[in-house]
């Protein structure tokens, strides 16, 4: 599984701020997230901790949860922009970065720009992703929802915290998505309260920095999906003529949320504006056992017990595939719709982890196949791809329920280990070539 990076804490003034460092680049690179946000659980989205990673690739990246939310201290009043403002400088200090690029996306933009108008010797350079200068509209600025229009919100907040609440404007190309679904409800839920977050929405719809944009001497990136349903590419527009010498980059999307679609655009337009270039991120070509699994039936599964219960299932589901990645030396790369893609640098054992997998999966309640093929793959990063992926995925689409499908080349490689299988006979694969000798597992 990934390695997720040490959660720190500094104080600011009374309050401890929990704070993570991770990459190794050449430029040292605060990241302000939106609206709340938890450090843990950013790093159990696949999506989102590959984007993270990504940005650490070209930079040292200081990462934290602001007062109130996530695993710094919650605070009794709702925290003012300038206080949320000093803990960049908590982190920074912690840090021992004199001068870091600031990063905003979605509310930590509003910070960001702040922060980089008062202290312009600490701030290298200003990026606002899918950001705002006022969250709803007034007299003169025509942009954003309306006060009625946020009360109806703020009340669906403590009528659908701990739900996907809001998911379908912030994520749609996700919001389909029942594993996704479940993670951004517990993000909401480990993020902060019901309360809480009103109070935040509240004091976020009270932002207004109309005023300090033309004061902003660093250089200034905005960058923001064409399609965002939650805070329109209006807003970035409305700054970008403002804030002397910014650009504006336009990103087709309609994700809200900076690390899904469009999010590899995001990222090189950042390390271009930071850097001066973009690197691709080094590819090796290994060979590998290759994993697919797969929950049997999931969406009948989610119709007969409902939300709640698919969720708390799942995540029995997931618990268990990732204790026998553990185990067995797996690479957890990626979730794949209702199930895992793995690698192992060993046949055999990735063979006995899929055994344990569906044994563990029946126990929990649900079904599960698993597919395996070991060839040659290559790795960028914490992306993997190849033919060999796709012959493996094409085979857990065979895979039996409850059962495990293999490729002759895993049958050949684990001669004398002890594993015994059965043919299946030979079939065609979609999309690959010849036919394929497949094997269940006795």
């Amino acid at each position: 599984m990934l390695t997720v990076p040490e959660t720190r804490y500094t104080r600011c003034g009374t309050i401890n701020i929990a704070y993570q460092v991770f990459g190794e680049g050449p430029v040292d690179l605060v990241l302000v997230p939106g609206w709340v946000s938890n450090l843990d659980m950013m790093w159990e989205e696949p999506r989102l901790a590959s984007w993270l990673r990504q940005l650490g690739s070209f930079a040292r990246v200081m990462l934290f949860d602001k007062r109130g939310t996530g695993l710094s201290d919650r605070v009794t009043d709702t925290p003012m922009l300038e206080e949320r403002m000093e803990d960049v400088r908590a982190v920074m200090q912690a840090v021992g970065s004199e001068q870091a690029a600031l990063v905003g996306y979605s509310e930590g933009g509003p910070m960001c720009a702040l922060f980089a108008a008062t202290y312009p010797q600490m701030a290298r350079a200003l990026v606002m992703i899918g950001s705002y200068p006022r969250r709803s509209r007034t007299d003169g600025f025509p942009i954003g929802p309306s006060e009625a229009e946020l009360e109806e919100f703020i009340k669906g907040i403590g009528e659908h915290w701990g739900t996907p609440f809001a998911l379908d404007a912030r994520a749609p190309s996700m919001c389909h998505d029942e594993r996704f679904r479940a993670w951004w409800a517990k993000f909401l839920r480990m993020s902060t309260s019901p309360a809480a977050a009103e109070a935040l929405t509240r004091a976020n719809a009270q932002i207004d920095i109309r005023d300090i944009l033309p004061t902003i001497r660093v250089p200034t990136l905005l960058i923001h999906a064409t399609g965002d349903r939650t805070l329109p590419i209006a807003f970035s527009r409305y700054m970008v003529e403002r804030i002397p010498g910014a650009r504006l980059v336009e990103i087709d999307s309609d994700d809200h949320l900076p690390w899904l679609e469009g999010g590899d655009e995001i990222l090189r337009a950042i390390e271009e504006f930071l850097t001066g270039s973009h690197h691709d991120v080094g590819t090796d070509r290994v060979l590998s056992t290759i994993m697919f699994t797969d929950i049997v039936g999931s969406t009948e599964i989610l119709a007969k017990t409902g939300d709640a219960a698919w969720s708390a299932l799942r995540g029995a589901h997931d618990e268990a595939v990732r204790g026998n990645f553990a185990a067995f030396s797996g690479r957890e790369m990626n979730t794949t719709g209702d199930g895992f893609l793995a690698i192992f640098d060993g046949p055999a054992r990735a063979v006995r982890c899929a055994q344990n997998i569906c044994a563990d999966a029946e126990r929990v309640g649900v079904s599960v196949r698993v597919g395996l093929h070991t060839g040659e793959c290559e790795l960028r990063g914490e992306e993997i791809s190849g033919l060999a992926v796709h012959i493996a995925s094409r085979i857990t689409d065979l895979a039996p329920a409850g059962g495990v499908l293999v490729s002759r080349t895993v049958r050949d490689l684990v001669a004398g280990s002890g594993l015994r299988f059965e043919t299946t006979g030979s079939h065609r694969l979609k999309g690959v070539p010849e036919e394929w000798q497949l094997y269940g597992v006795a």
